[in-house]
């Protein structure tokens, strides 16, 4: 199969795996795409898991791709915060919450971290579209709610000031009554405990 043919099948998906492949393309060679990785038509994001060399590596784009190589899975932590812009910019690895074990991927585009999460806690995401784009990513309350269940050391004033967020930004978009009730759901006296400092860190 020649590879324009093929790029043309696929010319409206960010990415695309061995089984989105076999189901439009019968007796499709996999030598194909060994040889097209080597002419750097396209490139390996993880097992069955591949994309096109030429995207333009947006950040929607590689939110979508985080999305999609290992499911269930949504942004959250730190690439959550900075796209919220609760901390500054320059986040160079892109962390998600799952509900698998906790895994990290790194190929051509970069660093994509995991991190397990019960099932009763993989909620509050929303679903953002651009064009053919589409993913998941943790609504603020639950991106801040996430990262302080993960980093049990963030305890203090001093702690809460060494990751340089922006308080002004928190004032205005984040609902703590909302992250309250989202903490309940998590069964932890410590993390409330935890929220409940960040609550009085950011409106002091």
């Amino acid at each position: 199969m020649q590879f324009v043919e093929f790029k043309n099948l696929f010319k409206n998906q960010i990415i695309f795996s061995n089984t989105d492949i076999e189901k439009l393309i019968q007796g499709f060679n996999n030598k194909n795409l060994i040889n097209w990785q080597k002419k750097g038509y396209i490139q390996k994001l993880r097992n069955n898991w591949y994309c096109f060399s030429d995207i333009h590596r947006t950040q929607n784009e590689l939110f979508t791709i985080a999305n999609n190589i290992y499911k269930p899975s949504y942004i959250s932590l730190e690439s959550a915060l900075s796209y919220y812009g609760f901390i500054p910019e320059g986040v160079f690895s892109f962390t998600s919450i799952s509900t698998l074990k906790t895994n990290t991927f790194t190929n051509h585009f970069g660093t994509f971290i995991y991190k397990s999460i019960k099932n009763n806690a993989f909620f509050a995401y929303k679903i953002l579209e651009s064009e053919n784009l589409k993913f998941k990513i943790a609504e603020p309350e639950k991106a801040i709610l996430d990262y302080f269940h993960m980093n049990h050391n963030m305890n203090t004033e001093e702690d809460f000031s060494a990751i340089r967020l922006n308080k002004s930004n928190l004032k205005l978009t984040v609902d703590f009554d909302k992250i309250e009730k989202y903490a309940s759901l998590f069964n932890s006296k410590v993390l409330v405990k935890r929220i409940n400092k960040l609550n009085n860190y950011i409106n002091a």
